[in-house]
């Protein structure tokens, strides 16, 4: 269930700042900052993504305008990876993996 995202890195002028592009829209017109992984509270689509890129490592910081995601990385982190994290946001089931529910 669910559909790929689809990502597009874009370059960035600042040193440690990686931003993505992605067709479709997290947050409407709002902004979602997140400074850490403490300040990710809720369980919408943009706070679940923060929570995975804090989870993967290496992230100082994540922004969230609508359809672009922009990652402040820890010093000497490497952006690898990170598309696959926003690619598979809505992906709820995996192939060999049951989904699991209570009646």
């Amino acid at each position: 269930m669910g559909q790929p995202i689809s990502v597009v890195r874009k370059p960035s002028q600042t040193p440690d700042v990686v931003r993505f592009e992605i067709n479709r829209s997290l947050t409407g017109m709002g902004h979602e900052r997140y400074a850490s992984a403490a300040d990710v509270a809720g369980d919408r689509p943009p706070d679940e993504l923060a929570r995975r890129l804090f989870e993967r490592g290496g992230v100082r910081s994540v922004h969230i305008y609508s359809n672009v995601v922009t990652v402040e990385l820890e010093p000497g982190t490497k952006a690898d990876g990170f598309e696959d994290v926003i690619r598979e946001l809505y992906i709820h089931y995996r192939p060999g993996v049951a989904p699991s529910f209570t009646p």
